[in-house]
């Protein structure tokens, strides 16, 4: 049985941090939060690489601030998951050198951007992974693809031209259009996920919306995943809301126990399963992953702990 990894969407939520419930006080910069997060997990998912671009300098700041084995997940940009993405949120110097019409908008598609200047991008991508994949810390780069991103050839085709932009590190899908995984269309999504060694991401969240993709578990690649989304179906599509508030929810243990069965499945068929709670708001996604983790033990399942050593300078 492949090793399990347990970890949070984020050790930086803003929510978390002014609620004191995890950090010491002493843990009052980013650095030290760094360090204090990776004392009780041995994963993470960069939530904040989707939203800016990251920098070579800063993946080699998290590398030197956690210990030898700590794993790195991170989130693709928006603006390559086919998310509009806010023209501030570029790059000074590519923002700069927009043309009129495209310098004028407040939110970018990938068409509105010359293909050199979308091949910049991707390689500024490339580069800043760079420091993690050199040191062995890299998991995944997470596409996580929108509602309106549908199952055809042309989408397909785009999914493969990310791995190709990206050939040096693995890559893990997510999808929030439930047509991936409906009907006969499921086996088709999965065949070419593994057709492809493209990580599946199976999910928990709400059901019942168009946009809700069920609990399937399946493994595509040598890492499996699963990110817990929370179980709030009055905020799930709710317009006007803040992502924190989307995902608040703290599951119930019975909650939890449920995946104990298909994370042990996942884990008997990869060499590893990240599993990511991203309910966070406040304290709940760390409360929620030490939950899991105790089940997991307590279910004889090869839990990865956090190193205790010190970080790898």
């Amino acid at each position: 049985m492949g090793e399990i990894l347990i970890g949070t969407s984020s050790w930086s939520d803003r929510t978390l941090i002014e609620s004191g419930l995890f950090y010491p006080k002493e843990a009052g910069t980013p650095e030290k939060r760094l360090r204090f997060y990776a004392e009780h997990f041995p994963l993470v998912e960069v939530d904040s690489t989707y939203y800016a671009l990251p920098s070579e300098r800063n993946a080699a700041l998290w590398v030197e601030r956690t210990p030898a084995y700590f794993t790195f997940n991170v989130k693709a940009f928006s603006l390559f998951t086919q998310h509009p993405t806010p023209t501030s949120a570029l790059p000074k110097d590519i923002r700069e050198a927009l043309p009129g019409d495209a310098g004028l908008k407040e939110r970018l598609y990938q068409r509105d951007l010359s293909q050199d200047v979308v091949a910049s991008l991707w390689q500024r991508l490339f580069s800043a992974l760079l420091p993690l994949d050199s040191a062995g810390k890299l998991g995944v780069v997470l596409f996580q693809f929108p509602p309106w991103f549908y199952p055809n050839e042309e989408n397909r085709r785009y999914i493969l031209a990310c791995k190709e932009r990206l050939a040096q590190y693995p890559l893990a899908v997510e999808f929030r259009n439930g047509a991936w995984l409906s009907g006969r269309e499921v086996d088709r999504t999965l065949n070419f996920l593994r057709d492809n060694t493209l990580a599946f991401v199976c999910v928990d969240e709400p059901q019942g919306f168009r946009s809700s993709v069920p609990p399937v578990v399946e493994a595509t690649a040598d890492v499996s995943l699963v990110r817990f989304h929370g179980r709030n179906r009055e905020n799930w599509e709710k317009k006007g809301i803040s992502v924190a508030e989307r995902f608040a929810y703290l599951y119930t243990p019975e909650e939890l126990q449920e995946w104990v069965p298909a994370i042990g499945r996942l884990a008997s068929q990869t060499a590893e399963t990240h599993v990511l709670m991203n309910n966070c708001y406040r304290d709940y996604a760390v409360r929620n992953a030490k939950d899991l983790a105790s089940l997991l033990k307590a279910a004889k399942m090869p839990v990865v702990p956090a190193e205790k050593g010190p970080a790898s300078v």
